[in-house]
């Protein structure tokens, strides 16, 4: 049995679901992987750091006394609010964990989308790994997709609807139903942004749009390299409009690459033919698809989105990083 020790910095709705869903899997843990997993130490914003039940300064002592932990395992669960200026203070969390030695999983998109490359290369020197299947769709694996089943295959591009709030408000004002109550349904979720102009004005799908980028093909980009256009006061008009014409309005996130080279990233309010992948996405669905140089475009659908599915992907990754060290597979590959 291998003991993993975690400290889960920020506690709010996804950090509270992924404690409850290790408590109901814990005999799976157990018996099919031979892990158990404690919670060592939170640290937040509001109500202060603890480690062991003792009050700690801040992040970053809860951080070194759980790098020196007796644990098989050390694991520092990030998934503070995002901040798409310059992605702080989550990336600083994210290197100063890796520094101390410790594992770092997060769904926050701010360390991938704005320090990626200087991130994966400090956990490759430590031997630790950054993993980060959260940040982007919940739980449908689409870094672990491209990392682990597609070895030689080259991302060309990718276009999706990767933001739930804007396509489960746009769905529900195509029904007549207003902004502010369709929004206000997924606030009261948990599945929106603690600001919700980030869901609404695209900066959501924008940090998604470059963590997907820096990652599946390389680029060296910020959400601020991201082309922007969010929900307005004419979306729902627009998105009636489009039904009524056969067609449907969709927040799409693309990526491509022109012929010289150069990566267009743009994020946009796009009327889609109705046969078109994403124009039958409804609700809380979202869907990716990848263009790539061998097997032509590969779409990944998540047909519904919760609190648990960012939260299972928390929980995945930590599974992920103690079968690689079961098996003494430490360098990662993304």
């Amino acid at each position: 049995m291998r003991n993993i020790d975690l400290a889960l910095i920020g506690f709010g709705n996804v950090s509270r679901r992924l404690a409850s869903l290790l408590e109901e899997r814990a005999a799976r843990l157990e018996s099919e992987y031979r892990i158990t997993c404690r919670i060592a130490a939170t640290a937040t914003r509001t109500h202060g750091a603890a480690y062991d039940g003792s009050p700690c300064a801040d992040v970053f002592e809860v951080i070194g006394r759980l790098a020196q932990s007796h644990a098989d395992l050390r694991i520092v669960v990030e998934t503070t609010t995002l901040d798409v200026s310059r992605g702080e203070p989550a990336t600083s969390h994210v290197r100063a964990a890796i520094d101390a030695g410790c594992h770092v999983v997060t769904a926050n998109k701010g360390p991938v989308a704005f320090a990626y490359d200087a991130l994966r290369d400090a956990a490759a020197r430590k031997g630790v790994r950054f993993l980060f299947e959260g940040a982007v769709m919940d739980g449908v694996p689409i870094f672990n997709l491209v990392r682990e089943t597609l070895p030689t295959v080259r991302i060309m591009g990718f276009e999706g609807v990767i933001n739930t709030t804007t396509n489960h408000i746009i769905t529900a004002m195509e029904a007549g139903e207003s902004f502010d109550d369709a929004l206000a349904r997924m606030q009261a979720s948990g599945i929106a942004e603690a600001d919700p102009s980030l869901d609404v004005d695209g900066w959501d799908a924008a940090a998604k749009t470059a963590a997907l980028a820096n990652v599946l093909i390389g680029a060296r980009i910020t959400p601020h390299d991201v082309r922007r256009r969010g929900l307005d006061a004419n979306t729902g008009g627009a998105a009636r409009a489009a039904l009524a014409g056969g067609r449907r309005l969709k927040l799409v996130a693309s990526a491509r690459q022109d012929p010289s080279g150069t990566l267009a990233c743009v994020v946009e309010p796009r009327e889609l033919p109705a046969d078109h992948l994403l124009a039958g996405l409804a609700g809380n669905a979202n869907a990716l698809i990848l263009e790539t140089d061998l097997l032509e475009r590969i779409a990944i659908c998540q047909l519904a989105s919760s609190l648990t599915q960012t939260a299972y992907a928390l929980l995945a990754d930590i599974v992920t990083i103690a079968r690689g060290q079961a098996s003494g597979s430490h360098t990662p590959r993304q």
